[in-house]
Order: C-alpha cells, then sequence, then structure tokens
C-alpha cells in the first residue's frame, strides 16, 4: 500500500459521485446531470470503477432499492426547504404562503431531480461497498 496517498474526503467522494471502494474513480460517465436533459442519459455509468475495477451492478435489480434513498432525499430537501421558509418567511393561516412554499417546493425538487437520482446511486452503493485504503492490491467486493 502506498501510505503517501491521503485518504480521499468521505463526504466530497459522495458530492462528486465517486467511487465507494477507492473514491478516486467516476461512476458516471458525465460528471454533469444536467448536460444531456434526457432520463436515458441520466444513468450513463461505467460497468466498473475506471481506478479499482470495482464493478457498480453488483446483481440483477440492485438499483431498486436507490428508490427509497431518493424518496428520502426528497423528503429531507423538502423539510430543509420548509424550515428555510418558516425561518425566513413564515408560514400563517391568514394567507397563501404556505401554497407558496408548495410551489417552490416542486421547482426546486423538479429542478434537482437529475442530481438526486444519481446521489441517490453513490449513497445506496455505499451501504454494500465500504471503503478500501488497500484497494490496489485487494479483490473488488463481488456479490451474486
Amino acid at each position: 500500500m502506498n501510505n503517501n496517498k491521503p485518504a480521499p474526503n468521505y463526504i466530497w467522494s459522495i458530492l462528486t459521485m465517486k467511487c465507494p471502494r477507492c473514491r478516486r474513480g467516476p461512476m458516471f460517465k458525465n460528471s454533469n446531470p444536467y448536460k444531456k436533459l434526457s432520463l436515458s442519459h441520466i444513468f450513463n455509468m461505467y460497468d466498473n470503477c475506471p481506478v479499482c475495477a470495482q464493478k457498480y451492478d453488483m446483481e440483477r435489480g440492485f438499483w431498486y432499492g436507490t428508490g427509497y434513498v431518493s424518496y428520502a432525499l426528497a423528503v429531507a430537501m423538502s423539510v430543509a426547504t420548509f424550515v428555510a421558509w418558516l425561518v425566513l418567511i413564515g408560514v400563517s393561516t391568514d394567507d397563501n404562503r404556505i401554497f407558496w412554499w408548495l410551489g417552490v417546493n416542486t421547482f426546486i425538487l423538479i429542478i434537482t431531480q437529475p442530481w438526486l437520482m444519481r446521489l441517490s446511486r453513490v449513497l445506496y452503493m455505499r451501504f454494500f461497498v465500504k471503503y478500501n485504503p488497500d484497494y490496489e492490491n485487494t479483490k473488488p467486493v463481488e456479490f451474486d
């Protein structure tokens, strides 16, 4: 193992959508989910990590679980926008501010959906594949 290489930051590797095993290789062929705004291009992933050869599609139907992660991210984002709205603007039963929040929140969720869908895959993969600082000398995690 090369001790001169510092371990990549955990949070940064999630936000930049890097492989969970080495935290260096990209998971997606195009780093920008908004570049080609069609659903067929959002999930253009490598089969294996270009750096450590970790297989991304672990088994048949592996990515179905990302729906739960995506749902949790959408709920967390909605709670965050509600708290921000409550602190900055306030909620009242006397006017329509709550409906304005619903509209703004819906718009934010639609705009961030491509990124959230990718992020859910990155987070889901981390449930099954942990960081390995000695990834160069060990075999990738395998399922089947």
